[in-house]
């Protein structure tokens, strides 16, 4: 099994692919102002944990989730189904299809970077339309060396002040940021231990790296998770 399969059987059957919760959602849907009859993309929306609370936010619009992972599309269609308000696309989500009044981008924009993600979505983009995402950064100036070594090898990771600055020269105005709760964390975390010890049980020596892994993270931020976090980012291309 390849380290890219093992991850994928350890994330199988989990809601949500990274930090996030309803309070989270809720509060920057609120600060974008979305309109109800608004287009939503979810990009990268995994096995889609935002999906319904965006429909919920825009009861006359439509949502499009996107992911590259098919398995994830092929899962969101057949628990939630595909109509006239939904469509769930397998594809790139730099590249999708029409024009959005908010792309929603969860903790996946770090697999192209904030300068891509934007360059791609700024052409989508309705007049008087926004993105909301979330990226891994450091939340102090001295981050302890178990949590510089861990992340070392997540692309580029910068703070606040870093995230906002790429923003920025992407041609993007900040309307509002804030880091993720604890909450949005636990949200994470509490399935994926969860699924890890039912995997642990069945003793698949295939899966050995990708638990170990998965158990390093989790007990990570349990030590130190006040010195890392996800900004979530609201923002629209400037005048």
């Amino acid at each position: 099994m390849t380290p890219e399969e093992a991850f994928f059987t350890l994330h199988s059957g989990l809601e949500r692919e990274g930090p996030g919760d309803a309070e989270s959602l809720a509060w920057a849907l609120e600060a974008a102002r979305v309109p109800r009859s608004g287009r939503v993309l979810d990009a990268g929306s995994g096995p889609g944990a935002d999906v319904e609370a965006l429909l919920a936010a825009v009861p006359e619009g439509q949502v499009v989730a996107m992911d590259l992972h098919r398995p994830y599309i092929d899962e969101l269609a057949a628990r939630l189904g595909v109509d006239a308000r939904l469509q769930a696309v397998a594809g790139d989500m730099r590249e999708p299809v029409g024009m959005f009044d908010l792309i929603w981008c969860a903790g996946a924009i770090s697999g192209v970077g904030i300068a891509a993600a934007l360059a791609g979505w700024r052409a989508h983009l309705k007049p008087g339309g926004r993105v909301i995402f979330s990226d891994l950064g450091w939340r102090i100036d001295n981050p302890p060396l178990e949590a510089r070594d861990f992340w070392a090898t997540y692309p580029a990771m910068r703070d606040r002040a870093g995230i906002c600055a790429q923003v920025e020269e992407a041609g993007f105005r900040i309307l509002a940021d804030r880091w993720l709760p604890d909450a949005a964390w636990e949200a994470y975390y509490g399935p994926l231990g969860a699924r890890i010890a039912h995997l642990r049980a069945e003793a698949e020596p295939s899966l050995a790296d990708a638990l170990d892994q998965g158990t390093a993270e989790i007990d990570l931020w349990h030590r130190h998770g006040s010195s890392y976090g996800y900004l979530q980012v609201i923002a629209e291309p400037a005048a």
